[in-house]
């Protein structure tokens, strides 16, 4: 019986020195006891576990050591040294039979760690504390469920690389300093976590973003255990916005009954499109003299491309960068779309590009102004000039981006998520009359990427929407 000894947490290189040795030797996993924690009375083989030769396993396989070495199962080292054997000895495609007992508990172990991270992503809050410098420095306290402090430290270097800071776990702790990241060993929550100025930014932020009309206490639950509440300053609103939610929804539904619609009545449509223009130029005279649907726009953003292009790609609305520039896709989201394109052999140059709405909407929070998505109905008072704009491009294949482009295109609600691929836009224009109608693909909306949470969500979605790129390109 061979007994390895690895350190406490998740020691991901002692596991892989173990396997390269047990490897060589054709040890199987029954002739293998692993422990963690104090060295064996009875000798340990770590010390002798570094000469082994490589193991060459699939990336998939290394990237589930990777997670499940930080899960807190005493039998994680046990369970993945097993999966490491059986793939080694003819069964390299083992991770694709999720039926199997082993793949599915390490896949759970997986998922379980995945989450953590993800909680520790998005829940863990700093204070600000003096320094001996007189500067600022930051302190943060968190529970991860398992050992992930060490994962989970390229994150907030990235993020908060600018200041000086510690995060302190029962796991360990990571202190940051601008320059270096140092590890150090488990803690107890600091007496001196009070509430501050970030934490009064904090319960602020949270009461503007607050919904009353989507309040599910179950599923908040659910999303951010009460576990992670003590440390964030925010929930201490959650009560009385929950209770004061019916009563926020009514005022609400009253206020949006007492506002006067200002949506374009059907003789409005009927009269431009017996303007008939003739050209795209002049369509385009006839939006940036129209009257924005929502007051504060800049200017109406045209669209932007060739005539006869092969592929139409069709957005949401101008942001705040598009509005001021006048025109389309030029900020964060269609920086995002331009890196897509260009990953996806695809030439922006070549595309017409534009949008469902013609005008930013947005509502002012200080000095910025914070986008809102645009209502079904000023989805429709536009859909005269898409359907038109479309009619002078005279695309073979238009890509709507998002649920508000598909909604213009196609007339109906569309879950992009479902329904992302191919489908037919029947061309509607909006004085009522059919248009001979376009070969369509759905796909997301690039600000959808920018908004997902973790690195490796956003990673594998950007993937995903590279690869609808591409597949629309094919079907042009």
């Amino acid at each position: 019986m061979h007994t390895i000894t690895l350190r406490e947490g998740a020691d991901l290189d002692g596991f892989r020195r173990a396997v390269r040795r047990l490897a060589a030797a054709r040890t199987a996993p029954e002739a293998v006891l692993w422990s963690v924690g104090a060295p064996s009375l009875f000798g340990d083989e770590a010390p002798a576990l570094e000469n082994g030769p490589p193991v060459f396993l699939p990336q998939a396989v290394g990237q589930l050591i990777e997670t499940v070495v930080c899960h807190g199962d005493p039998e994680r080292y046990a369970l993945l040294y097993r999966l490491v054997w059986r793939v080694l000895n003819g069964e390299r495609a083992l991770l694709d039979q999720h039926a199997d007992p082993l793949v599915h508990r390490l896949e759970r172990l997986d998922k379980a760690v995945r989450r953590d991270i993800h909680k520790m992503h998005a829940f863990l809050r700093f204070r600000a504390l003096p320094a001996l410098d007189g500067g600022e420095r930051y302190i943060a306290w968190f529970e991860p469920d398992h050992h992930i402090v060490e994962a989970v430290a390229p994150f907030f270097v990235e993020r908060f690389e600018s200041m000086v800071w510690t995060i302190l776990t029962p796991k360990g702790s990571l202190h940051w300093d601008r320059h270096r990241l140092m590890t150090g060993p488990p803690a107890e929550r600091p007496d001196s976590l009070t509430d501050d100025r970030f934490a009064e930014g904090w319960l602020r932020y949270y009461e503007s973003t607050f919904n009353p009309a989507r309040v599910n206490p179950t599923a908040m639950r659910a999303e951010m255990p009460r576990k992670y509440w003590a440390n964030m300053p925010e929930t201490a609103a959650i009560p009385a916005m929950v209770r004061s939610a019916p009563a926020r929804v009514q005022a609400m539904l009253e206020a949006e009954a007492a506002i006067p619609r200002r949506r374009m009545p059907e003789k409005a449509v009927a009269a431009m499109a017996k303007q008939a223009p003739d050209s795209l130029a002049e369509l385009n005279r006839l939006i940036q003299r129209s009257e924005p649907l929502v007051p504060g726009a800049t200017q109406a953003v045209l669209g932007e491309g060739p005539e006869g292009a092969a592929i139409a790609i069709v957005g949401e609305q101008p942001g705040d960068q598009e509005d001021r520039e006048g025109r389309p896709f030029v900020g964060p989201a269609g920086q995002l779309l331009t890196a897509a394109l260009e990953e996806a052999g695809v030439d922006r140059g070549g595309l017409y590009l534009t949008n469902a709405v013609k005008h930013f909407k947005f509502v002012q929070r200080g000095k910025r102004r914070i986008h809102q998505s645009p209502t079904s109905g000023e989805v429709k008072h536009y859909r005269w000039w898409l359907m038109t704009e479309l009619g002078f491009v005279r695309p073979r294949l238009v890509v709507a981006l998002g649920a508000t482009a598909a909604l213009a295109l196609s007339g109906r609600p569309v879950s992009v998520l479902r329904e992302r691929g191919p489908m037919a836009f029947d061309g509607r224009n909006g004085d009522g009359r059919n248009g001979d109608g376009w070969n369509g693909f759905v796909t997301v909306h690039p600000s959808y990427l920018l908004r997902l949470p973790g690195d490796e969500e956003r990673r594998r979605a950007q993937a995903e929407f590279v690869a609808d790129l591409r597949r629309a390109a094919a079907l042009a």
